[in-house]
């Protein structure tokens, strides 16, 4: 039998340990996969010990930066965007990648057109990093809005954020938790009336599978999507890295 799992706090959004076990049982594998929500990232390593033949984890909210003292090694895109959401474990060692990366860009490419050539990014966090890089890859700039500014940074806050960058911005990326379930009533506070049909909404939630965020672009005319597409895109990427030679 092989084990894998995930961590974060709390867990109750993730589709994560059903869709894998779905994925042992279709095709046959003898291995098993569970949610470990730890409250703290500092019982990873307890966590760690109790389950010694733990081959590979899934690093979801809101410790994609903050596992990264505790692995051994890291892959060039962890080290670009200083986060990891895919840990593969052998003798002992721990070593992190990235597969939101792929699976962003993938998902992201199937309904991204020419007028969508500048981004707003809603969040900071680990999956913030993963757009980012990917906005940088396919040269679309962007400005990163969080609840408070940070000018050396050039993240501007939400109250900073004006009608013109927000009609302006086509792709609007929602990076952070709001909206997830259980608090589905919550969304990003941008206005909304500054949508169109030009613009783009991406939701890196996919629990529900359509957030408050998509429902007023929807309602505005604007293309939606969930992280439902990615999800499944970087689970089959993790998949081929605890399985690579």
């Amino acid at each position: 039998m092989r084990y894998f799992g995930l961590i974060g706090y709390p867990l109750s959004h993730s589709f994560s340990k059903a869709y894998f076990n779905q994925k042992f049982e279709q095709e046959g594998i003898p291995a098993q996969y569970e949610n470990y929500p730890i409250p703290s990232i500092e019982e990873f390593p307890e966590l760690l010990r109790q389950h010694p033949l733990l081959e590979g984890i899934n690093v979801t909210i809101p410790y994609k930066e903050a596992v990264l003292p505790y692995l051994h090694s890291v892959s060039e895109v962890v080290r670009k965007t200083g986060a990891c959401n895919c840990i593969r474990i052998r003798s002992g060692r721990l070593e992190g990648f990235n597969t939101d990366v792929l699976g962003f860009e993938k998902s992201l490419l199937k309904s991204l057109q020419p007028r969508h050539d500048r981004a707003l990014v809603l969040g900071t966090g680990g999956a913030s990093k993963a757009v980012q890089f990917v906005l940088d890859k396919l040269r679309i700039p962007f400005t990163v809005i969080s609840r408070s500014a940070d000018p050396a940074a050039g993240i501007l806050s939400y109250a900073e954020l004006n009608s013109e960058l927000q009609h302006n911005s086509r792709l609007w990326i929602n990076t952070t938790p709001l909206g997830m379930h259980p608090n589905v009533v919550s969304c990003p506070p941008v206005d909304y009336a500054q949508l169109g049909s030009d613009h783009y909404l991406y939701d890196l939630v996919y629990n529900p599978a359509e957030t408050l965020f998509l429902k007023k672009g929807k309602e505005r005319g604007a293309i939606t999507e969930n992280g439902h597409d990615m999800l499944l895109i970087q689970a089959e990427e993790g998949w081929k890295i605890w399985n690579a030679d």
